[in-house]
């Protein structure tokens, strides 16, 4: 299965600078600059603490409470933009995509290692029906249960806690888990994502567009 991911890769090969971060900022609006400041920040002061489950807390509050859910074609007016945490920041608002990402790219920053993190794209249940979503996965150990953090459910709860979720496919820069099988379309084959999903149920295609892509995001 392949994905459309070039927003998330061009933000990672743009990396996590400091410097270009304030620098770009610099441009923007002064609440842009002051948010991104906090960013940087918070960031920092995740990096400093002694427990990776104290990071997610930090990172994943932040993002929650700061940014307004909304749908890319209000706020990009295009179906699907994948945008930079800056790019969030400066607009105050963004879809589930873009909290994953910002989340991702923070933790990297605050230290907590690329395999332990999966962009998970899931089937949510939400308001009583199914929508395309995406979540960020953390695992402890390779085998371990992961932990969700998400922009619908702020707690940070681990996946058995989160039956509404049916995983797709997950990945980050080392390669593209299908489902919850070991099945790679990646750079490498990694353990599968363990995000609960009800029994008997398929892979989720019924998530997909008909150009192979997710468009819907709660």
């Amino acid at each position: 299965m392949l994905v459309s991911a070039a927003g998330l890769w061009s933000a990672l090969a743009w990396g996590w600078d400091q410097d270009k971060l304030t620098e770009s900022a610099a441009k923007l609006s002064p609440k842009t600059q002051a948010s991104v400041k906090a960013m940087i920040q918070m960031a920092d002061r995740a990096a400093a603490m002694p427990e990776e489950r104290d990071r997610l807390t930090a990172v994943n509050s932040f993002f929650n409470q700061r940014v307004a859910f909304k749908d890319d074609i209000e706020v990009w007016g295009q179906v699907d933009y994948w945008a930079t945490p800056l790019e969030m920041l400066d607009k105050g608002a963004g879809d589930c995509e873009d909290y994953a990402i910002a989340k991702y790219m923070s933790l990297l920053s605050a230290g907590v290692p690329q395999s332990r993190l999966r962009m998970v794209y899931v089937r949510a249940q939400f308001q009583g029906r199914p929508q395309a979503h995406m979540v960020l996965a953390y695992y402890a150990q390779p085998e371990a249960e992961p932990l969700i953090l998400d922009n619908i459910n702020p707690e940070i709860r681990p996946a058995s806690l989160r039956p509404d979720l049916t995983p797709v496919f997950s990945f980050n820069g080392e390669g593209l888990w299908s489902g919850v099988g070991a099945t790679t379309a990646g750079k490498s084959a990694g353990p599968s994502v363990a995000v609960a999903r009800p029994a008997g149920e398929g892979e989720g295609g019924g998530l997909l567009m008909g150009d192979g892509e997710f468009k819907t995001c709660p």
